[in-house]
Formats: structure tokens, C-alpha cells, sequence
């Protein structure tokens, strides 16, 4: 009788699992497959250049379609006859309103021929046959108009991150095919996005140059690169334990050697892009061509842009920010749009119905609303519809962070922002008069730096942080703190922040970091489901922002300068633009630290002229002072 009960059981499991594979079968999305033919065509590009393009077309072809094109670094996969993507197009609806959407491997990627750049250089003048990423956009756009049956002769680009940055290349010297483009998350200036902010480099990023910078020069659908194994779940104690950058250099040596390394060989770099970034410290002519937001005057009029940014994306800020002001400071008769939203990287693109960014809670349904009632209006609009700038959609459509609601605005910043100064007061005081100027002081131990999250784990390239708790870090004694009273009255800020320091090192070196954090009160609801457990909204401090300046660059990017020991010094540090209300009854808090390890890498503290070249002995522990007429420029909404 056990036997047989036992039997039934296993047979029912069985029954049970089988048809729950059926049911996720039958689930699966077979929209695209049912409504599109896919084809891969090589484009070939005017200096000869084959590049790798796939095509989803409508199967019904009784009218005709916009073109929706992506180019990417990423992979144009699956490839292959019968091999298709279940999701297309820049959403849900764009989909299944059918459009013909493009997707490109760029020049050395994949399965495109060339050799890979990373964010290779725009030439404004080009002699015959020469080529760059502007004309392969222009290219293409070129033979799909004319080779791709049923289009009605109307493009559009959208992409995000990389992507992005290549909807952005679309619109300089735009094909008059080009009628919009949506650059997201687009990375604008390597210098200042991604793996640098400000001249320090961003080591958290560092598993992912593999991705950019191993060579290869004929086209293939598999992977050719791979990425570092840290063999270690704690990144802060791995990095500490590497020492000086140049230790990385061994992580980027993909020819081994069977003998044992000498010091030559040790400082031997396979991988393209580290090299360019150890041999380029300063902003020179190499880091200088690569972005393309200096050539954002030669976006035509006949380009409708939407530039969408996430408020706390950590990845990619500056570029999307940077391209939605130059377009509009160059473009005066542009249509040019922007959405900046409560979104990490990328977070926008999805489907989740509840908008969490690390530990906080936004709302619901904030990504769905954006792509059903902006994203698809804004293509259709310029790709079907009319096509003038009467599209029904705001100049800026902003998401206030601490009011957790949308608001409208025919300019941004707002027309009605003012600049207040308030002042790094003593006895940890942010006050709107500036009192006495005192010296504030505390020790920056090579050692011990403060860490960017308290959390122990690796990350690929960190996101979560950007809103993470600040108590962490405001009980450091390493950590200056300074904040409000308890505010009577809504506070809200709206557009960029500059941090007017004024400081002194006992060294030559130094790195300066400022957050700006939102710092809730005490009987704060306990709403958050999300919540790590060791944490309470309670008294939570919430990053607003934050950046970092390396200190030699305080006075230019392309010629860096030593401190001179112990004298009293400006350094300015420029934020990124924020939308976020102060609610009554919190506090505003501004927190300066010198380290925020592993996030950027150490600082020598001492001046050397290349940091990704200094040795052990470069490293000292030095005391750091900050002056208490130091402020912190706000653009405050009235």
C-alpha cells in the first residue's frame, strides 16, 4: 500500500511538473514570431565595410511603416534563419502597433566586419571613403529607405547606454530620412560618464573593460571576450588587498606567458581600451575626440529629440543631461524634449509595475505610464502622425524624488529657479548665512577609506548605492557632516548643484567627495517592502546626489596641479541636476569625504603624475581640512 501511495504521488508530481513545462510553453510570447519575418542583410558601408543588420518586418504589408532603428555594441542576436527576439521595439506597444525595427551590429562588433573604437571619433570633415559612426548611421538609413519593402520613408532611433550614445551619432549630420530620435541613458563623454567621473577613475567599473577593449577583427555570433574573476565576494577587502592600479594590469594580459613575469611584463596591457585609459590620465586630444557632445550644432532642425535620463542612474547621468542642454543651446528651432525620471539604469524599459531604486520606493507603474503615454506618442508622432512640434508632450517631464509625482515644465531647469548659497557651517550646521570661517579637519586614512555602500558583494557596475542609506557613512569621523533644522516649509530643488569648497591637505593630492542627502524624520512611514532587513525609514538618510572631483583637476581637465601643502584652496565640484522637494519635516544634510572606495580608486594623496602608474610607496595618509565658508550652490524652485 506504501508502495502504491508513493507510486501515485511521484506520478501526480510528474503530471504536475510536466504540464506546468506545457503551460510555460504555451505562455511563452510568440507575438514577434507570429507578426514579423526577420531577415540579416550585410549593409555595406562607403568604405567598403560590410556591418551586420536585422530586420523585423510586418508580415502584413497592405500599408506601410516607419523604420525603428537601433545599432549596438551589444549583439543583434539570436542570429540565424528561424531565430528571432520574442520582445522588439523601444516598447510593448511599439511592437504590436507594428513598425519595421532594426537592430545593427556596429563596426567590429559581432557580426560586423572592422575593427572596434571605443566611442570612436566623429570626423566633421571627411575625405572620400572615410568613415566613422556618422556615416554608417547615415549609411544604412540610406539603404534601408531604399531597400526595405513597405517603409514609408520615416526613421527613428532610440537606445540605451551604449545604444543610446549611437541614437545620439544619428542625429549629427542626420540622414533626411532621420525624423526622431531618442537617445537614453546615452553616454556623452567618457571622461565624465561611465568609467570616469571628473578625472577619477571609476574602479567598480573595472570587470566590464574586457567588454570594450579585447581585440578583434573578423566578425563572430559568440563571445570573444571574458571578463575577471575576483574570486572574492567582498570587493572592498579584493581592492584594497590589489594595492596600486598598475597591480590590475594582470587582468589584462590575455596572451600568457609559461615563464615567470618580469617587471616588464607585468606592466604588459593586451586589452586596448585599459591601455588607453592607463596611457591618457588627463583629458587630452584622444579623450577629448571620443565625445560627442561637443558636436551637438550639427543636429538638424529636421530631428525631433527626446532625451530620456535616470535621476539616479549611476552609469550614465552626465551624457543624457549634456545632450538633452546642447541640443537645446544649439538648437533654437529643434524640437527637443526631455524625461527625467525616478529610474536607475535603464529601469524604464521594463515592465514591473512597482518602481523600487535599491532600497526606496517611487511608486507604481511609473515606467508603464512613461512608455504607453510618452515614449509611443512621441514616435508615433513624428514617424506617423503630423511630425510638427505640436506632439502634446511637455519640453520637460520631470519626476520630483521627494514628492513622488510628475510635473510639467516648458523649460528646464525651470524658468522660476534661483541660485542660494548655504553655507558648511560649524557644529555641523548647514546654514543659509555664512558665520565664522573655522577649520573643520579630519584624517583621510590610505587604509581605511569610507566605503561607497555598506553592503559586502561584487557588482559588475554598481547601481543600488544611488539611493542607498548615508548613516553608514555619516558616523565615520572621516565623514564631515552638515545639516538643517527640522524644515517648516517644502524645499525643492531643481536643476544642477555646485559645491563651492574651500579646503587644505597636508599633501599634494587629494580627492573631494559631496553628497546631498534627504534625511527623513523619525516617525517616517514603514512602508517599504523592499527594505534591507537591517534597516528603518526611520531617520533615513537618502542620497539625493553625490560626486567626486580629483583634485588636480580643479582648474582643468587637460593640465593637472598639485595641492601646495597646507594652503587654503578652491575646489568646485559640479553635480548633476536633481529634482527633489525637501518635505517639511525633514532635514537637508550635505556630507564631505575625501575617499569612497571601492567606487573610485584610491587617491595616492600624494601628486604623481600618473596615477594609474604610482607605486606603494606613492600612498600616504594625510589630514585633510575643510573651511567653514565653504557653500553649496542650489538652484531652488520658487
Amino acid at each position: 500500500m506504501k508502495k502504491l501511495l508513493l507510486l501515485t504521488f511521484l506520478s501526480l508530481f510528474l503530471l504536475n511538473s510536466c504540464n506546468s513545462t506545457i503551460e510555460k510553453e504555451q505562455k511563452k510570447d510568440t507575438f514577434v514570431a507570429d507578426n514579423y519575418t526577420k531577415k540579416e542583410v550585410d549593409i555595406v558601408m562607403r568604405d567598403g565595410t560590410k556591418l551586420h543588420t536585422t530586420i523585423y518586418a510586418p508580415k502584413d504589408t497592405s500599408k506601410k511603416y516607419p523604420i525603428l532603428m537601433q545599432r549596438t555594441p551589444y549583439s543583434s542576436a539570436p542570429y540565424g534563419a528561424g531565430k528571432m527576439k520574442t520582445k522588439i521595439a523601444p516598447n510593448i506597444h511599439l511592437m504590436k502597433e507594428l513598425n519595421i525595427v532594426v537592430y545593427q551590429d556596429v563596426r567590429g562588433r559581432w557580426m560586423s566586419e572592422g575593427v572596434y573604437d571605443n566611442m570612436r571619433a566623429y570626423i566633421p570633415n571627411k575625405k572620400e571613403n572615410e568613415s566613422d559612426e556618422v556615416s554608417d548611421t547615415y549609411d544604412t538609413i540610406d539603404w534601408l529607405v531604399k531597400n526595405v519593402e513597405n517603409n514609408n520613408g520615416n526613421v527613428g532611433t532610440w537606445g540605451i547606454s551604449y545604444p543610446g550614445h549611437y541614437a545620439t551619432v544619428s542625429t549629427i549630420d542626420a540622414h533626411p530620412a532621420l525624423k526622431a530620435a531618442s537617445p537614453q541613458a546615452s553616454i556623452g563623454d567618457f571622461f565624465f560618464d561611465d568609467f570616469h567621473h571628473n578625472g577619477a577613475f571609476l574602479l567598480s567599473y573595472f570587470r566590464a573593460i574586457s567588454l570594450f577593449g579585447t581585440y578583434k577583427d573578423t566578425p563572430t555570433d559568440s563571445a570573444w571576450y571574458s571578463f575577471p574573476k575576483m574570486d572574492s565576494q567582498d570587493q572592498y577587502q579584493f581592492f584594497l588587498d590589489k594595492g596600486p592600479l598598475k597591480n590590475l594590469n594582470e587582468y589584462f594580459q590575455y596572451d600568457k606567458l609559461d615563464v615567470a613575469n618580469t617587471e616588464k611584463d607585468k606592466n604588459k596591457i593586451d586589452d586596448f581600451f585599459w591601455k588607453e585609459i592607463v596611457e591618457h590620465p588627463n583629458y587630452d586630444s584622444i579623450w577629448q575626440s571620443k565625445g560627442i557632445i561637443q558636436h551637438l550644432d550639427k543636429v538638424p532642425s529636421t530631428v525631433a529629440t527626446m532625451v530620456v535620463a535616470g535621476e539616479f542612474d549611476a552609469e550614465d547621468l552626465y551624457g543624457p543631461l549634456e545632450t538633452y542642454k546642447g541640443i537645446e543651446k544649439h538648437g533654437k528651432n529643434n524640437y527637443n524634449t526631455l524625461v527625467f525620471g525616478p529610474w536607475d539604469h535603464g529601469k524604464w524599459a521594463r515592465s514591473t509595475v512597482e518602481n523600487y531604486v535599491g532600497n526606496y520606493y517611487f511608486g507604481d507603474s511609473i515606467s508603464l505610464k512613461y512608455q504607453s503615454d510618452v515614449e509611443t506618442k512621441f514616435f508615433n508622432h513624428f514617424l506617423k502622425g503630423k511630425g510638427d512640434k505640436n506632439s502634446g508632450l511637455p519640453e520637460a517631464y520631470v519626476f520630483d524624488t521627494g514628492k513622488k509625482e510628475w510635473k510639467s515644465y516648458d523649460a528646464w531647469p525651470p524658468k522660476n529657479v534661483i541660485k542660494e548659497d548655504w553655507f558648511l557651517s560649524e557644529n555641523q550646521e548647514l546654514t543659509s548665512d555664512k558665520k565664522t570661517t573655522e577649520e573643520i579637519k579630519f584624517i583621510s586614512d590610505i587604509k581605511r577609506p569610507v566605503p561607497y555602500s555598506e553592503d559586502i558583494k561584487t557588482v559588475f557596475t554598481p547601481r543600488k548605492y544611488m539611493t542607498d542609506d548615508q548613516r553608514f557613512a555619516a558616523r565615520r569621523p572621516d565623514v564631515l557632516v552638515f545639516e538643517t533644522d527640522i524644515l517648516t516649509d517644502d524645499f525643492t530643488l531643481a536643476g544642477d548643484i555646485l559645491a563651492k569648497l574651500k579646503v587644505a591637505t597636508t599633501g599634494s593630492a587629494a580627492d573631494w567627495i559631496v553628497k546631498v542627502v534627504d534625511v527623513h524624520p523619525a516617525d517616517a512611514e514603514e512602508n517599504n517592502k523592499k527594505l534591507q532587513n537591517h534597516l528603518k525609514m526611520s531617520n533615513y538618510h537618502l542620497m539625493v546626489r553625490s560626486e567626486v572631483l580629483r583634485g588636480r583637476f580643479r582648474n582643468s581637465f587637460e593640465h593637472p596641479e598639485p595641492f601646495i601643502p597646507n594652503k587654503k584652496t578652491d575646489v568646485n565640484i559640479r553635480l548633476q541636476d536633481v529634482f527633489h522637494t525637501f518635505k517639511k519635516g525633514h532635514k537637508v544634510q550635505i556630507q564631505v569625504q575625501s575617499t569612497w572606495f571601492p567606487l573610485i580608486d584610491l587617491n595616492p594623496q600624494t601628486y604623481v603624475d600618473n596615477i594609474y602608474k604610482a607605486d606603494e610607496k606613492d600612498f600616504k595618509t594625510q589630514t585633510h581640512t575643510v573651511f567653514t565658508d565653504s557653500s553649496i550652490e542650489f538652484s531652488v524652485l520658487k
